[in-house]
């Protein structure tokens, strides 16, 4: 049975904070971030709007791309988000 992994990227409701993460479980985690029930950047800064998720089939692609779009500049992150969900929704209700 193959497994998807998703890149996601969730900003709280000012758009003016970006966090970036993988999982396999886009729904759930998304739900711990709106909850804001673990400690840590999300709960600090309100992430609550997931604007930007990819899949992979691969958990090492979908790490890769993480990494990739952590270490390049906020302006790539944006042009990305744009391209994807050029009205900032909340995607949440679309997973």
């Amino acid at each position: 049975m193959s497994r998807t992994y998703y890149v996601y990227i969730m900003t709280n409701r000012h758009n003016n904070v970006l966090y970036m993460g993988v999982t396999s479980n886009i729904k759930r985690r998304v739900y711990e971030h709106k909850s804001h029930e673990i400690d840590g950047f999300t709960k600090k800064y309100k992430v609550s709007k997931l604007v930007c998720m990819e899949t992979y089939q691969d958990v090492l692609d979908a790490i890769a791309r993480e990494e990739k779009l952590k270490g390049g500049s906020r302006k790539t992150k944006l042009r990305l988000i744009d391209s994807y969900n050029k009205d900032w929704i909340d995607l949440a209700n679309c997973i």
